[in-house]
């Protein structure tokens, strides 16, 4: 099968991610050692509507391993939504004589990915995104080091706390998804969490900070997902404004609280990738070429208990929206029950796993 490819494009799609360029080194020097060439293109989709791309080489990608955000750029390109932009991509990649497309990113980037394999180019998506919410897979590349960005920052933030008996109420990005906010939460000794997988008691939360406080505890760090509207400001102002009235009602100005607020933002996508994150998109870059050069297509790479498997596109955007209630109506119509009952254990199973990571960050306050 392999004889059919004589070239293959690769693209990185959608919010940028540490690890993107691993991926492409990966995808870039599995194909070569198999014999196809490789076209990088640049921006995403919309560097195949406009011809943007570049031949790569083996010394093309040398030196990227380490490099955050993305060398070929990304970009989120509506006119491929678009019919007319889908076949202006299309004959690019004809011109070029391109067989064959690996897509990284998220859930934007795959969709556009099964619009390419529904219209006759094989393609392969690769997850790359810092917010691991790719419900198909454990874990997406990026997602390691946006943690240990997080991790590094609030770090900071607590020292300044402790010195001032302060709190900080620090949003992290994710989108819809808590995995971020929980698992840096537990790594920096937050005193709560805020994620969308949780129900949240602001009064519960509150009233340990008090009790804490009352017990000698001089730095507090409330870690809220971006996934939870309304909430870190708010909260901020809140915690500031009960614990001053309460020193005042109690005549103990050691009661009062201080609650600043702070949103990392952006600060956490870029940056070197991890150890674990470069190891990750060097697998799935490898068995996204084989998986292609095989006769695949219209396939997601995933992680799974340690092990690098597979999984349809459609299967994982129904998925997906399935666990975000957002499903759209006749797509489960297009499964089996065997997939649907597959799917809804594998919610269950996550939803599990949230209540018993958001548990023991409760065990461990003190």
């Amino acid at each position: 099968m392999a004889t059919k490819f004589r070239k293959i494009g690769v693209l990185t799609s959608g919010g940028d991610a540490p690890g993107m360029n691993a991926a492409v080194r990966a995808v870039t020097r599995a194909a070569l050692a198999r014999g196809v060439e490789v076209m990088g293109i640049y921006g995403g989709y919309r560097g195949m509507i406009d011809d943007d791309m570049i031949p790569l080489t083996a010394r093309e990608v040398s030196n990227k391993i380490s490099l955050g955000g993305t060398f070929l750029y990304s970009d989120r390109c509506l006119e491929f939504k678009e019919e007319a932009g889908m076949q202006k991509a299309i004959a690019t990649l004809k011109r070029h004589e391109i067989d064959g497309v690996v897509a990284i990113g998220g859930d934007g980037t795959f969709r556009g990915a099964t619009d390419l394999a529904a219209r006759g180019i094989p393609t392969i998506g690769i997850p790359g995104t810092i917010d691991n919410d790719i419900t198909a897979t454990d874990n997406t590349i990026g997602f390691n080091t946006a943690m240990t960005a997080v991790m590094e920052n609030i770090d900071r933030l607590r020292d300044t706390c402790e010195s001032h008996a302060r709190c900080n109420v620090v949003e992290v990005m994710g989108r819809g998804a808590g995995d971020i906010a929980i698992n840096t939460a537990i790594a920096c000794g937050a005193v709560d969490a805020v994620i969308p997988e949780v129900k949240f008691d602001e009064d519960a939360c509150i009233e340990k900070i008090i009790r804490l406080r009352r017990e000698g505890k001089r730095n507090f760090i409330v870690v809220v997902s971006e996934g939870v509207e309304d909430c870190s400001e708010r909260l901020a102002k809140k915690i500031n404004n009960i614990t001053k009235e309460l020193s005042e009602k109690e005549n103990n100005p050691a009661m009062w609280v201080e609650t600043k607020f702070c949103r990392l933002a952006h600060v956490v996508r870029g940056g070197t990738p991890s150890l674990s994150d470069r190891i990750l998109a060097t697998k799935m870059g490898v068995r996204a070429v084989d998986e292609l050069l095989a006769g695949n297509s219209d396939l997601i790479i995933c992680e799974k208990a340690g092990e690098i498997v597979t999984t349809g596109i459609f299967y994982s955007q129904v998925l997906d929206r399935m666990y975000k209630g957002t499903l759209k109506e006749g797509m489960l119509e297009k499964c089996t029950e065997e997939q649907i009952a597959e799917m809804k254990a594998i919610i269950e199973e996550k939803k599990r796993v949230f209540a018993e990571t958001y548990k023991l960050l409760c065990d461990v306050t003190a």
